[in-house]
């Protein structure tokens, strides 16, 4: 065996046995490049090569929105498989793993803080914990924001990220549609602010409730957003869909959002429209 053979097995078994942080690089699940993880979390989580925008969970957008320190409101206490439902797997076993996974009680986690010096309520989605879906916890979540928005008097903010309503609870899951309805009546009753940012994905019962609802629609670039499947609504109507359906900017283009922001500069739209939104008109002396 050559000294250059030996010097190679030893410098190969010597790298081997380095220790090399496993979360080292990101890969881009769109354009499939590879970023430094540092980077990636740097520029917000957003690909620097083809703008794909990842999907995060709340402490993340927390960071990313809020001023400073912020609270994040307790999460609120529901009755955990009131269906006693299971398939594959018990329902009391895939919350456990999902919450082992996320490090997070439901899939939305409600804060408090501020924006550009303008207090607000921050309502956020994760599509990690049980691709989202809507269930009782996420209802009381949500309704839970309402009630510290009516109590702070600030605009209340929700980013969505949902695969729909969560079937391991059946009708149970259904009802959150009509209860987060009335709580943005309440909202709108009290004169505050109801903003939707909708991420991707946004879909299903998530949808055709609170995430249309709002006083101004945003949307991250390319985010999909919609009820039904695309497939689906091919094999209903037998035709094919245009490019782009469903994607956010397709749906600005026709009406259903009213802008489509990049993530780097959601925070400094949000704290102009919550300050154009919360301003109060000045009494006119000596009206009636």
């Amino acid at each position: 065996m050559s000294w250059i053979t030996r010097t190679r097995q030893q410098l190969t078994g010597f790298l081997a046995r380095r220790d090399t942080p496993e979360n080292l690089w990101t890969k881009c699940k769109n354009c499939g490049a590879m970023v430094y993880t540092k980077e990636w979390e740097d520029n917000g989580s957003v690909c620097p090569r083809c703008d794909h925008h990842d999907r995060i969970g709340p402490n993340a957008r927390f960071t990313q929105l809020f001023d400073g320190d912020y609270r994040v409101l307790p999460a609120a206490k529901v009755a955990e498989d009131p269906l006693r439902f299971k398939d594959q797997k018990k329902y009391t076993d895939r919350l456990k793993a999902a919450r082992t996974a996320t490090g997070e009680p439901e899939a939305m986690m409600i804060g408090d803080g501020q924006i550009m010096g303008q207090r607000a309520i921050v309502g956020v989605q994760d599509f990690a914990f049980m691709g989202g879906s809507m269930g009782m916890g996420v209802g009381e979540a949500f309704l839970s924001g309402v009630d510290a928005a009516l109590a702070a008097k600030a605009p209340y903010i929700v980013f969505t990220a949902a695969g729909g309503a969560r079937m391991q609870e059946g009708i149970l899951s259904l009802m959150q549609m009509p209860r987060s309805t009335v709580g943005i009546q309440m909202l709108s009753e009290a004169g505050l602010p109801y903003i939707v940012v909708l991420t991707d994905p946004t879909t299903g019962g998530v949808t055709a409730s609170y995430a249309m609802l709002g006083d101004i629609q945003i949307a991250e670039p390319n985010a999909l957003i919609g009820f039904a499947g695309q497939r689906v609504i091919e094999q209903t109507i037998r035709e094919k869909l245009p490019e782009g359906f469903q994607r956010a900017e397709y749906l600005l283009e026709h009406g259903m959002l009213d802008m489509v922001v990049h993530r780097r500069d959601l925070k400094e739209t949000l704290g102009r429209l919550i300050t154009l939104l919360m301003a109060r008109p000045k009494k006119v002396s000596g009206a009636a």
